[in-house]
Formats: structure tokens, C-alpha cells, sequence
């Protein structure tokens, strides 16, 4: 997924005998995973699009690459 100019690899996925998880690959491989399960692949997908909308992709942009405040 790419949005405001960074691209990440969203991984929604269920083990054999889980609830989903939700993760975000950024491009140096870096990855951001959330600590609750959720009941179903639209659900954690529609907590991707919450924080996208509430902080921005620049929240998985690698750390190396982010610009100071």
C-alpha cells in the first residue's frame, strides 16, 4: 500500500487457531504488529485504516528516513 508517499506491506493473516493479526512491513523490513487479535480480516484491516486516518502513513515510515519535527 502506498499513501502519502510511503509504501508499506500490510499483512493480515489467522494461524490455525487464532483470531486475525494485523501487520505493517515498512521498506528497510521493519515491522509493526499489533498486539490485539481481531474477529475477522475486515476488522483488522478497518484498525489499519483508523490509524492511517488518525496519524498517517508517516507512522511506518522507517525510522531512519523520518524527518525531525
Amino acid at each position: 500500500i502506498t499513501r502519502e508517499g510511503v509504501t508499506v506491506e500490510l499483512c493480515i493473516y489467522r494461524l490455525e487457531h487464532t483470531k486475525w493479526t494485523l501487520e505493517v512491513v515498512d521498506a528497510e523490513g521493519n515491522s509493526t504488529v499489533w498486539d490485539d487479535e481481531f474477529e475477522s480480516d475486515d476488522d483488522a484491516l478497518a484498525e489499519f485504516e483508523r490509524t492511517v486516518q488518525q496519524s498517517g502513513m508517516l507512522e511506518f515510515m522507517p525510522a531512519a528516513t523520518k524527518r525531525p519535527n
